[in-house]
């Protein structure tokens, strides 16, 4: 189902103070790094490109959604429970004893594939499933949403070497490019240069877009997915982590920062 420009911007806003309000009720969780890519989510669940069945999360009708960066995934919880993979009433209950939602996401939930802690893997095991996937004859696609910081890892280019050799144009890499990892920017770290030009040397088809316009997102996405040029495709989204959230909005040490809980309900006294 594809939604239209109101919605979609509508949808991420909700999913904005919903995110804040877990985090608010959940301390422990990453707001920051989460802030930044829930466009990209709510274009990927909202806007017609991911095949799911909330009654069956597990149906072999699905693409796959691969979160690399779980611990910036604490927007898809609103998502998912909105979207009817488990009851609303769970988020009120994010990290406390007995729940399933915790800090850091893994495949207890409905809707996850994957272990997502350790960071650097999950687009390799993407390739892995997109592969088994085309040698199964299944028109089915997978996509894997990872951080800039994660591709510091030496594993990812393992992987983005090996999707370019078996040609799977089935598999999108989506980046949350937003320049800040655990401890500053990423090019303070180790800089990627040109992702889009690295990328494209390596034989994938390469986007660019504005990560905080979900319909650049979704148009983007939805363009890769229709292409069929036998070649992987990545989607850089240049997003600002803690987006919307003043003093932690793109600053260095975002990543371990939680803002104070009375800047957290004045913003969604704010923002209905």
């Amino acid at each position: 189902m594809k939604s239209d420009l109101v919605d979609l911007r509508q949808k991420a806003h909700w999913v904005w103070r919903e995110t804040l309000a877990v985090h608010r009720r959940a301390p422990e969780t990453r707001l920051a790094s989460s802030l930044s890519s829930i466009e990209i989510f709510v274009a990927l669940y909202y806007g017609g490109v991911v095949r799911f069945d909330p009654a069956n999360p597990r149906a072999e009708s699905r693409d796959r959604c691969i979160i690399s960066k779980g611990h910036g995934s604490i927007c898809m919880y609103p998502i998912l429970a909105d979207l009817g993979f488990f009851p609303m009433e769970e988020l009120q209950h994010v990290c406390e004893a007995g729940s399933f939602l915790g800090g850091i996401p893994d495949p207890v939930i409905p809707g996850y594939e994957t272990v997502n802690g350790s960071l650097g893997h999950g687009l390799g095991v993407a390739a892995g499933v997109a592969l088994g996937l085309k040698r199964k004859g299944s028109d089915h696609n997978v996509f894997v949403v990872a951080g800039d910081g994660e591709l510091h890892e030496g594993a990812n280019w393992e992987a983005i070497m090996f999707a370019n050799q078996h040609k799977l144009d089935n598999l999108h890499l989506i980046v949350d490019d937003n320049r800040i990892s655990m401890l500053g920017y990423t090019d303070d770290i180790v800089s990627h240069g040109p992702l889009a030009a690295r990328l494209s040397a390596f034989g994938w088809d390469c986007l660019e877009v504005d990560g905080h316009d979900v319909m650049a997102v979704q148009s983007a996405l939805l363009r890769q997915k229709d292409q069929a040029e036998c070649r992987p495709k990545a989607l850089i989204a240049r997003t600002l982590k803690g987006h919307g959230v003043p003093g932690l909005e793109n600053a260095p040490l975002s990543h371990i920062m939680n803002p104070k809980p009375e800047l957290i309900d004045s913003l969604l006294e704010q923002q209905p």
